[in-house]
């Protein structure tokens, strides 16, 4: 069966679309506080709203964009973490794996 020069053009641009998708929906991707690893680990999207008593090593500063798992880019709202695979946390946020970032 011979493919024609057109056949390849339009199953590679259909390909490269479906990587563009999936890789945009995998980015998009957020950690539920509810999920059983975030829960396990204390994470909430939100620094402020940290068990202080539950989490006694939660200090004000300490956020994901500060700590040394995190892996979005500076300043961004949401980014990986080395913990939660294939998902964003907040860079708000905070777990009690948190730790700080060498400067």
């Amino acid at each position: 069966m011979k493919n024609s020069r057109r056949q390849f053009m339009i199953l590679s641009a259909a390909g490269a679309c479906a990587l563009a998708i999936n890789s945009n929906v995998q980015a998009q991707a957020m950690v539920a506080e509810t999920d059983p690893q975030a829960v396990a680990l204390g994470y909430k999207s939100d620094a402020s709203k940290v068990d202080k008593a539950k989490f006694a090593k939660y200090a004000a500063p300490q956020a994901c964009n500060n700590c040394a798992l995190y892996q979005g880019a500076a300043g961004s709202a949401a980014g990986g973490c080395a913990l939660f695979a294939g998902k964003q946390v907040s860079s708000k946020g905070w777990c009690s794996a948190y730790a700080a970032k060498k400067a």
